[in-house]
């Protein structure tokens, strides 16, 4: 990270709220449901699958848990309406895990049962640290009542290792996304470093594939798509065991390089009028898409 770009970083909450609505523009589908339905059906047709995820999350009162509830089971009815390659993304907090576990489990069971009703999949989020335990719970309790719902696995947590091999032990098939993770932890809890972070994305990819898991491998590191790939090919892996994902307007040359070679592939694409929080953490990870928009937006040369 240049010098430049670590600025930016540093002064991310400074930044005026039109230029990360600017930034938003590459990262999010728009407002409204229409918004995504469009950009799904452009990825369909170039061969991409999707999961639509309503931004907003951390809510404060039981009504808005309600409301995110009715307005995921109101997507998953467009998506089956339209057509559409694409299934779910949910964040507990969304749906008040901070308030009320059983209440926010219930809610959670009512979308995933109508995405069964529906032939349809909900893939439960992870999310800073204080979650995972009741997230990974919530995922247990529910998968032993229906099979189309997944969870989220973050290599940099020392715990995933144990997690993994306690749910795929345990009942039925597990379904997991594992990705690098995002929230700033301690080190007691999270590796800090990139390339034992990178190890153990792969060891665990590897015993997941292993035991005959379903595995979202999402990341945009090319190192780990080839580490992905190798194994792949070295467990003759069933192109149906698995896919690629990576999030909306991330590395657009990897994602139809995968494609084309012929991995399935699917795009995150979030909505919603709750979108400066989704673009200022786009921005804070990649500093030199900030750098360079900022440069852009004032017209700045770069050095």
């Amino acid at each position: 990270m240049n010098l430049f770009n670590k600025l930016v970083v540093m002064t991310m909450p400074l930044v005026p709220k039109a230029l990360v609505r600017r930034v938003a523009n590459r990262y999010i589908a728009g407002d409204t449901i229409e918004d995504a339905v469009r950009l799904v059906r452009q990825l369909n047709q170039n061969g991409m699958m999707a999961t639509l995820d309503i931004l907003g999350e951390h809510i404060t009162k039981k009504e808005e848990a309600t409301a995110t509830t009715e307005s995921y089971l109101a997507a998953l009815e467009v998506i089956n309406r339209e057509k559409l390659d694409s299934n779910i993304s949910i964040k507990l907090t969304a749906f008040g895990l901070k308030l009320d576990f059983d209440f926010c489990l219930a809610n959670v069971r009512r979308v995933v049962q109508r995405a069964h009703e529906l032939d349809n999949f909900v893939r439960i989020d992870m999310e800073d640290a204080s979650c995972t335990t009741d997230t990974l719970r919530v995922y247990e309790v529910l998968r032993q009542e229906y099979r189309r719902v997944g969870a989220v696995i973050q290599a940099y947590m020392r715990r995933s290792l144990p997690d993994i091999r306690g749910l795929m032990q345990n009942g039925a098939p597990a379904n997991f996304r594992i990705c690098k993770g995002i929230y700033v932890e301690s080190r007691a809890i999270a590796y800090k470093n990139r390339e034992l972070i990178n190890k153990n994305f792969t060891y665990l990819l590897t015993e997941m594939l292993r035991h005959g898991a379903y595995v979202g491998i999402a990341t945009h590191d090319e190192r780990l798509v080839w580490d992905a790939m190798r194994l792949i090919d070295e467990m003759k892996v069933s192109r149906e065991q698995y896919e690629f994902q990576m999030l909306l307007g991330v590395d657009e040359e990897l994602r139809d390089t995968i494609v084309k070679a012929g991995h399935r592939l699917r795009v995150y694409v979030p909505f919603g009028k709750s979108w400066y929080a989704y673009s200022t953490r786009r921005l804070q990870e990649n500093p030199q898409i900030a750098g360079y928009v900022i440069q852009n937006f004032f017209g700045l040369k770069s050095s």
